[in-house]
């Protein structure tokens, strides 16, 4: 399933108001536990930060000496 951030947000919200049932716009969606839901949480994170392609590498360089 492609996930959004607005499912992302739908999850937070629940575990923050300490609820297992999460309502999208077209469903909704009762969890058995609160570990369910933050698993949930977690696949939802990944989905997306794959989804977002590889992160850029910043290099920094630092000299703390004298020059030449």
């Amino acid at each position: 399933m492609s996930f959004t951030q607005k499912h992302l947000d739908a999850v937070e919200t629940a575990i923050a108001r300490g609820e297992k049932v999460v309502r999208y716009t077209d469903r909704t969606v009762e969890y058995r536990t609160v570990d369910e839901l933050l698993k949930a949480r977690e696949e939802i994170r990944t989905s997306l930060l794959s989804a977002a392609g590889p992160r850029s590498r910043v290099v920094r360089l630092y000299h703390g000496g004298k020059g030449i």
